[in-house]
């Protein structure tokens, strides 16, 4: 009580890590101590389910569009066009992009598992005016020297230089465009097994979180108050 006093309640901890802390405390005892202790005594806090932060198609493209240098343009229209993690887009190679088959392959990302991903012709055509402007050697995008990777600070910087150039208000993190890419496929009509897969996701679960954000179904229902 004490530590849940002073601890916990005094920094505010997340429900996930105060779950974490007291999976570790029953790791020590059963490990260290050879001994059990009863965990229904120690309060477990429910998880907490956030609703994934999403960009509307204006904004996602008043984004993409804030900035004029070819390079920095084309890695923001690639996370959204693909919906890629940022890690994703920073290990890709230039064997990963197939032209003929209009697709990229993302290798060996979260779980260990690769997966393919279409390639619109749009970000086909940006893909080609990079390459020839750039002619990165490894990486399919590199840092200031030739085979070098490309940082994720200096990725971070370019979506807040463009946030800063756009209208909107709004703590956007790269993540958001992939969470865009999701939610906007699902408003398109995109089967939800389909979407699974695009992003890479193991359970059905994590991507049916996408029907909740997604406000298109809900728009076109009625409200009893219209016909009164």
């Amino acid at each position: 009580i004490q530590y849940h006093n002073e601890f916990i309640l005094r920094n505010k901890l997340s429900g996930s890590y105060q779950n974490q802390i007291i999976n570790a405390i029953k790791l020590y005892f059963r490990i260290i101590e050879d001994s059990k202790i009863l965990i229904e005594k120690i309060y477990r806090p429910k998880r907490s389910h956030l609703l994934p932060n999403v960009l509307s198609k204006a904004e996602v493209k008043q984004i993409l569009e804030a900035h004029i240098n070819k390079k920095h343009k084309t890695m923001l229209s690639l996370i959204y066009s693909c919906g890629l993690r940022r890690s994703e887009l920073l290990n890709l190679k230039l064997g990963d992009i197939d032209s003929e088959k209009n697709i990229v392959i993302i290798r060996q990302s979260k779980n260990k598992k690769d997966r393919i991903v279409p390639l619109s012709n749009k970000i086909l055509i940006m893909l080609r005016e990079y390459y020839i402007c750039y002619k990165p050697k490894i990486w399919l995008f590199e840092g200031q020297s030739v085979g070098e990777m490309y940082s994720e600070k200096s990725l971070q910087s370019i979506l807040k230089q463009a946030l800063a150039k756009s209208n909107i208000n709004k703590p956007v993190t790269l993540h958001w465009l992939r969470h865009s890419y999701a939610t906007h496929l699902l408003e398109n009509g995109t089967d939800l097994r389909y979407i699974q897969e695009l992003l890479g996701h193991s359970s059905s679960k994590t991507t049916e979180i996408y029907t909740h954000v997604s406000t298109k179904s809900l728009q076109q229902i009625k409200s009893p108050f219209d016909d009164l």
